[in-house]
């Protein structure tokens, strides 16, 4: 097997990972490559790999226990992964800036996307760091969000995934296994130590501690400034394709372009509480 090589796609995130066959068992020395790549990147690409449900896993399983999604359409054969079957996104959940799962305890260390199939064009994926989005805040506003807690709730975007006949999980049994969570609105990463912004469009619901009119004001500018592009980049699916991001610091957007067919395969790892 020939050298790794890693080509950023931005200054600020991702990259596209060469000479590596995700199918075949790996070295330690890689795996660790491949973990530092993901710190340094956020977000990491492979292209041209022949996984199926069992080889994924295993990919999986190299850096961490894997976390089985609350909700969601499960793989009939391996529970362990989302099966995320869509012809209609728009609205769906996926087509809003977020981190997976953030209404956990302790949400999702990463994700792991595989292509199954896909649209004749559309579909690509948008990844954002939440490091850059935080750096970029005046140092007045840093001071202010410093130590407030955010609540994240599953409610509303599990309504809308039963709504549109995406789950058929039961909302009141599952509010009550899942209460609202709070978590810091700026999460230190427990590997690097960096400052990223940790709240989302999906799950987060207010900030704890303010008034309703301030958090009012205040949330939906922070769930808002990921849109800036300069926190960004853009990835366009193809055949064979995988994505490993960081949830602790990054979202991700999926663009709601296409009408035919697109199968991805996610697998989510264990994470910790954020601090």
């Amino acid at each position: 097997m020939s050298a790794i090589d890693i080509r950023p796609l931005t200054p600020t995130i991702g990259a596209e990972v060469l000479g590596v066959d995700l199918s075949r068992p790996l070295s330690d020395e890689t795996i660790g490559s491949l973990r530092r790549a993901l710190l340094d990147h956020l977000v990491i690409f492979f292209r041209d790999q022949e996984l199926d449900p069992e080889s994924q896993l295993a990919f999986a399983r190299r850096f961490g226990s894997i976390n089985v999604a609350p909700f969601g359409p499960k793989h009939p054969d391996y529970p362990e992964l989302t099966v995320l079957d869509q012809d209609a996104p728009r609205g769906q959940g996926a087509d809003s800036w977020h981190s997976d799962n953030t209404f956990m305890l302790e949400p999702p260390m990463g994700s792991i996307l595989r292509v199954v199939e896909l649209p004749g064009s559309g579909g690509d994926t948008c990844f954002a760091s939440m490091y850059a989005a935080y750096e970029a805040l005046s140092e007045p506003l840093k001071a202010l969000i410093g130590g407030l807690n955010a609540v994240h709730d599953l409610t509303k975007t599990l309504a809308q995934a039963i709504a549109s006949g995406l789950s058929g999980a039961d909302l009141a049994q599952m509010q009550e296994e899942w209460p609202a969570r709070e978590h810091p609105v700026v999460r230190t990463h427990p590997e690097t130590g960096r400052k990223a912004l940790f709240v989302n469009g999906n799950f987060t619901t207010r900030l704890a501690g303010l008034e309703p009119r301030e958090s009012g004001a205040l949330l939906p500018f922070l769930i808002d400034h990921v849109r800036d592009p300069a926190f960004q980049c853009r990835f366009r699916w193809a055949p064979g394709s995988v994505a490993f991001w960081d949830n602790r610091s990054v979202q991700h957007f999926g663009v709601p372009d296409y009408s035919q067919r697109r199968l991805m395969h996610r697998v989510t790892l264990d994470g910790d509480r954020p601090f």
